[in-house]
């Protein structure tokens, strides 16, 4: 039987580690290719995947950093007294040949933070949100125009007002 305090708990337990072993490399790496950054930079990026309920600490990011410097995959420029760091030839390189493992990790990375987002949502919240997505497949392949927009304006509505509150 449930109690009334598991109901106060995640649906999913949260996962002991959010990243796999290597993936924080491989985002990194997939991160630094978009443009150059500081490592606090990546750190809080990192945590806006997650919603801030996982952050990476300094002590797993500048490791990383300091490695991929080491082989020469980037290159550091002093930037206000910060390092920012760039890909280097070499370091894009890396990234197309481990172009399906970067891609891999990514992905896993998403999902890990989709999960854990959800797990974090108030039972209400999650509740309410399984029967939004629930009246959404009732309607599946039965859409007019007109409904259409009606329900995706209401949602851009509700977003707004949720974005409003959580300021």
């Amino acid at each position: 039987m449930t109690s009334p305090r598991d109901l106060d708990r995640p649906a999913r337990p949260l996962t002991a580690r959010p990243l796999s072993r290597g993936d924080l490399r491989l985002l990194v790496l997939s991160l630094l290719a978009d443009q150059p950054r500081h490592g606090y930079e990546l750190i809080q990026l990192i945590s806006d995947m997650f919603v801030r309920v996982y952050t990476p600490s300094a002590g797993s990011i500048y490791p990383v950093l300091a490695q991929f410097e080491a082989a020469g995959w980037v290159g550091a420029v002093e930037d206000g007294g910060r390092k920012r760091y760039a890909l280097s030839a070499l370091g894009l390189a890396e990234l197309e040949a481990q172009r399906d493992e970067v891609d891999a990790a990514v992905h896993r990375v998403r999902d890990s933070a989709r999960t854990i987002t959800k797990a974090n949502l108030p039972p209400p919240v999650r509740d309410a949100l399984r029967e939004l997505k629930h009246a959404l497949g009732l309607c599946h392949g039965r859409w007019q125009d007109d409904n259409a927009a009606a329900v995706a304006e209401a949602l851009r509505e509700a977003a707004a007002r949720i974005r409003a509150q959580g300021r």
